[in-house]
């Protein structure tokens, strides 16, 4: 066989997505089992990649660009259309699209071509859910080309049930078109880090461990708002025990320009709440330094409205650290039983739970307990497995 895989995101590694797309890409190589020597890898992407792993003689770099060549949605619509004509020209018998996007073939319609099966990993439907994130008019026709590029694909792999069930009633895609194949972390989530390094990572930022630990990004959507709510709420109640001392909030998250209506104006909010000595921000942090943040906190909090996946959750889980997260979407498949769960939208309740996360130590190590087997859920060998097993199916 002959296997096309959209690997754009390698050019950016910060992103979800691209940490997929690595991340696939580098199990796919190191378990030969799953794709055998015997077919051929074609790589598509904008921008020659940096592997820090090399790449097998049956895989192959194919790298270009459009006319357009800013970095913009124009550009991205441009590359997600050619991107088909390229991988028809290889001749590709199956097209993996790892994330959802514009791409459709022509084969689809010529029936003198031989057809491309086209496999495409759906995250999230958010623009859809929050029309929003549709801010001008390239944005939503940029939209309404990646829904008919779901539309269209053959097979549909969705990273958790509820990106499942929003395609099924938002977008009308048949329930027998769509397989569910969950995500894993980065492997240095997995990795034992050291007292050492979390000590250095926390001097870097100078912090003291046993604060509330708060990241993934500061999107409205990510509802830090409420949680900055929630523990102002908290602070002024004084009802934790004077032998307990209230832990700062640590945030992390690059801080977006006010006029930006999709972010949370974080440090506006801290002004008005009154908490500029109990809040600390940390602006963007390096992937790095993410694995000893997580390590020298108290518990994590993430009350997002809605995630595809939830990446945050499942990192802290293997840094062993306690976790508050939202009741929403995917976050009950990612946390299961080793998460502490609140209404997004309940300041109170928030509130509360974070209170018994700070005073109640037996439901802290039960949770990292628990956490420790939900993490065993996880793998990119069992991403990897099913997503080739629909390859060569």
């Amino acid at each position: 066989m002959k296997i096309g895989i959209n690997v754009s995101f390698l050019r950016k590694p910060g992103t979800g997505i691209g940490q997929v797309t690595e991340n696939v890409l580098r199990t796919l190589i190191s378990h030969p089992r799953y794709l055998t020597q015997t077919h051929e890898i074609f790589l598509y992407c904008e921008e020659e990649p940096e592997l820090d792993f090399p790449l097998p003689e049956n895989f192959h770099i194919r790298t270009f660009l459009p006319f357009w060549k800013r970095d913009d949605i124009f550009r991205k619509i441009l590359w997600e259309r050619h991107v088909a004509f390229l991988a028809e020209k290889d001749e590709c018998d199956v097209f993996l699209s790892l994330y959802q996007s514009s791409t459709v073939f022509q084969s689809r319609y010529d029936k003198k071509q031989e057809k491309v099966r086209h496999i495409m990993m759906v995250h999230d439907i958010i623009p859809h859910i929050f029309p929003e994130y549709q801010k001008n008019a390239r944005q939503r026709i940029y939209w309404k080309r990646v829904e008919q590029g779901i539309a269209l694909s053959d097979r549909i792999v969705t990273i958790s049930e509820n990106t499942k069930k929003d395609l099924m009633n938002e977008l009308n895609i048949a329930q027998e078109k769509i397989s569910v194949v969950p995500l894993d972390v980065n492997p240095q989530f997995r990795n034992t880090i050291s007292p050492e390094k979390v000590s250095a990572v926390l001097k870097k930022y100078d912090l003291m461990p046993g604060y509330i630990y708060h990241g993934g990004g500061l999107e409205i959507r990510k509802n830090t708002g409420t949680l900055l709510l929630a523990y102002a709420k908290m602070i002024k109640s004084h009802s934790i025990s004077l032998e307990t001392k209230m832990p700062i909030l640590v945030i992390s998250g690059k801080i977006f320009d006010t006029k930006n209506k999709l972010a949370t104006d974080v440090v506006g909010l801290i002004q008005t709440l009154q908490l500029e000595k109990d809040v600390k921000l940390l602006d963007f942090v390096p992937d790095e330094d993410l694995p000893a943040l997580y390590s020298g906190s108290l518990f994590f909090v993430y009350p997002s409205l809605y995630e595809g996946f939830g990446l945050p959750v499942l990192e802290a889980l293997c840094m062993h650290t306690p976790v508050l997260s939202s009741d929403t979407s995917s976050l009950p498949e990612v946390g299961g039983k080793a998460v502490l769960y609140t209404d997004p939208k309940d300041v109170d309740t928030m509130s509360h739970q974070m209170k018994c996360l700070i005073s109640d130590e037996v439901l802290r190590k039960t949770l990292i307990s628990q956490g420790a087997l939900q993490t065993l859920l996880f793998s990119w060998e069992k991403t990897v497995e099913k997503i080739s097993a629909l390859i060569t199916k």
